[in-house]
């Protein structure tokens, strides 16, 4: 229940600071976290038993959240503060030795350092060297830990990815072809393939807004962001649905909207809210990428101009990028 409690009141914490953060329109939010607490927190990874990952204790980087006084210790800060006057607020929290991390701060490392001066600064100096080799095996293609990197980079939640997870994710990798459309993340997140990449991405939780269709007579106008549509037809904005099919101006036969799609490289998470122009039940225009061969209108024949306000972009969600080819993973 202890830990229950810590770990309920450090989720109600970080949703409060994101929030301000959103409010005030900042990139990002720092975190006070001290060399101390980096210390503590690699204690209590090692007395719960721990790898590489859990002895580099606390990244220095978690999302839009930074830890930038890792390498300055609680009683620098303490200093810092009283040669200005402030007081700083205490928790009383902090006092409280039925928690774990407390036992670790007001016992456990005073004693050891009882027994072994120094102690607490090579504990800290050792957490910074297994961050590096961390990163360095990160970098060298460890799958399961870049995976969980991309996680945490784009800011996924603690306690982080599970096996099941991971296993899926390595799926999905190793065999793009057969792993389905993504691995929904903790957070809100997704993970998934494009091309030769590994992104993750917020999921999409919400229906797409259509934009404003904009229909007015044509003589003569010209408009990369709109086409020319033969007069007359009763336009409206929808968005994708099974079956889709239109025979595209300029090209052979018809084409299934699926496979428009897949041809333009629209990702995959980007096509539910790709605006759509219909005339009745029919598709009229898939905006950016195809028109209706049939509702082009033939040289002098009446016409419209049709646009979408605004017309639609891929988003840009918080990708991230490795350098290294899926081939080449391990």
């Amino acid at each position: 229940p202890n830990g229950s409690l810590q770990a309920a009141a450090r989720t109600l914490r970080y949703a409060f600071l994101e929030r301000a953060r959103v409010e005030a329109k900042a990139e990002w939010v720092a975190i006070a976290h001290t060399a101390d607490d980096l210390v503590e927190g690699v204690v209590l990874h090692l007395l719960r038993g721990c790898g590489l990952a859990g002895f580099r204790g606390m990244p220095a980087r978690r999302g839009r959240f930074v830890r930038p006084l890792l390498n300055v210790w609680r009683r620098e800060v303490r200093e810092f503060l009283a040669q200005r006057g402030i007081v700083p607020h205490e928790d009383p929290a902090n006092l409280e030795s039925r928690f774990a991390r407390v036992r670790v701060r007001l016992h456990i490392l005073p004693a050891l350092e009882r027994d072994r001066p120094g102690i607490t600064h090579r504990f800290h100096a050792a957490a910074l060297a297994a961050a590096r080799l961390h990163e360095t095996a990160v970098a060298g293609g460890a799958l399961p830990e870049t995976l969980k990197r991309l996680y945490v980079e784009a800011g996924g939640p603690e306690p982080g990815l599970s096996r099941r997870h991971l296993d899926a994710m390595r799926r999905l990798v190793e065999e793009p072809g057969r792993g389905g459309r993504g691995v929904d993340l903790p957070g809100g997140l997704r993970f998934r393939i494009v091309g030769e990449l590994m992104r993750v991405v917020p999921s999409r939780q919400r229906s797409p807004a259509a934009p404003r269709l904009e229909v007015r007579s044509c003589a003569g106008c010209d408009d990369r962001d709109a086409v020319h549509l033969r007069a007359g037809l009763q336009l409206h904005v929808g968005f994708r649905r099974p079956g889709l099919r239109l025979r595209p101006a300029g090209g052979r036969g018809t084409r299934k909207l699926q496979d428009i799609f897949v041809d333009a490289r629209v990702p995959r998470e980007d096509r539910d809210a790709w605006p759509l122009v219909f005339a009745g039940d029919s598709l009229a225009w898939v905006p950016g990428h195809a028109v209706a061969a049939d509702l082009v209108p033939a040289r002098g024949e009446p016409a419209q101009h049709v646009a979408l306000t605004p017309m639609p972009v891929p988003p840009a969600p918080k990708v991230v990028r490795l350098e290294t080819r899926l081939g080449d993973l391990s």
